[in-house]
């Protein structure tokens, strides 16, 4: 667990679970699933000092499922977002035990190792006035990465750079989710690489592609990105039509607040659709490069059954001639000649270079690029 209190001038590390309400600020309140389930009832007891209110039990349940899908869910008094992250970590969890990795490593499966090392575990966000309380899965790197940035942002040098401190829970959440999301981003590289890598390996005809079970594999892991995306591009569009339902704010400082809040809003909904179009994207160059992968081998397979009719056609008139001088009858032209066989065979080889020369003009022999 990590407890931060965060004010417009500096960010404090707290070593315990603030009894009150700061002066100026808020607080934030950073743990994993096994100690939010662990600590339940001492988490839910400072929520109740600090903001008036805890979790409901179906909020509570939503934070500590391993398996929902993104999703937003307001109250009177605060508002719960359930993110699904894409990074590198571990996905698999024991669901007897939320939060914690399994005893036994997960079952080997196919596919880029890239793939495998993508997270898709849900954090869960608990947002009130004062307070943001994060539900992260075990070795979550969010949490520790991004306050390690907020601890930093605190420097001088960073100030001078106009790095501001989160105005409210609401804008800290934001940037949490936009550091999930470019999580990915930092990704795709790797994964266009991989891709490719295979698509190569499909156009060559010199070499059998036999990663079939991997390249399907991978197909299944960016559909079930893409519907992962999707989700989250809804759970953003949801929240940001819910800040435009609220009150509007009596002070200047307020309103420039809020605007700022639905600016970066948008900005995270437009860092979702980036990855949207990628992981799109990747699944087109997929699927295109399997179509492309057994359009050059029907290719490949017409070429070779045009020269085998073609060199066929070239042997059936000579067969012809062989079949009329291989008949029994006792006079038969050229039969009784001493240069007959000579005549014939001249005969059957012009007639079978007139008829290669007539199919290389029309390229029935001729040799097929890659």
């Amino acid at each position: 667990m990590r407890i931060f209190h965060i004010d417009p001038r500096s960010t404090r590390e707290l070593a315990e679970l603030p009894s009150q309400l700061p002066q100026e600020g808020f607080f934030w309140i950073g743990v994993t699933r096994r100690e939010f389930e662990v600590g339940q009832a001492r988490i839910q007891e400072a929520l109740h000092r600090l903001a008036g209110s805890g979790l409901l039990d179906l909020h509570v349940s939503d934070v500590l499922n391993n398996q929902l899908p993104s999703h937003p869910a307001f109250t009177s008094q605060y508002d719960v977002l359930v993110f699904r992250r894409l990074a590198t970590g571990q996905s698999e969890t024991d669901l007897s035990r939320p939060g914690e990795p399994l005893s036994r490593p997960p079952p080997r499966r196919s596919g880029p190792p890239i793939l495998h090392r993508i997270d898709t575990s849900p954090v869960g966000f608990g947002i009130f006035d004062s307070v943001l309380l994060t539900v992260h899965p075990a070795s979550c790197t969010v949490l520790d990465t991004y306050a390690t940035r907020l601890l930093a942002s605190q420097r001088p040098d960073e100030r001078s750079a106009g790095v501001r401190a989160p105005a409210s829970p609401a804008d800290l959440m934001l940037r949490i989710v936009n550091h999930m999301v470019d999580g990915y981003l930092d990704l795709r590289r790797e994964l266009t690489r991989q891709l490719d890598h295979w698509q190569d390996e499909l156009l060559d005809p010199h070499a059998p592609f036999r990663n079939w079970t991997a390249l399907l594999d991978a197909r299944l892991t960016l559909h079930q990105l893409d519907d992962i995306c999707a989700d989250q591009r809804d759970t953003l569009e949801d929240w940001i039509e819910a800040i435009s339902a609220w009150p509007d704010a009596d002070t200047d400082a307020g309103r420039r607040d809020r605007e700022l809040l639905q600016v970066r809003s948008r900005d995270v909904l437009e860092h979702i659709e980036r990855v949207v179009h990628h992981v799109r994207r990747l699944e087109h160059h997929a699927e295109t490069a399997v179509q492309i992968h057994f359009a050059a081998q029907g290719n490949r397979t017409n070429d070779t059954m045009r020269t085998l009719t073609a060199v066929t056609a070239i042997f059936l008139p000579l067969n012809l001639i062989a079949a009329v001088f291989g008949m029994n009858f006792e006079f038969i032209p050229l039969l009784h000649e001493k240069a007959g066989f000579w005549w014939t065979l001249m005969g059957m080889g012009s007639v079978g270079v007139a008829m290669g020369l007539l199919f290389w003009r029309k390229r029935y022999l001729a040799r097929s690029g890659r």
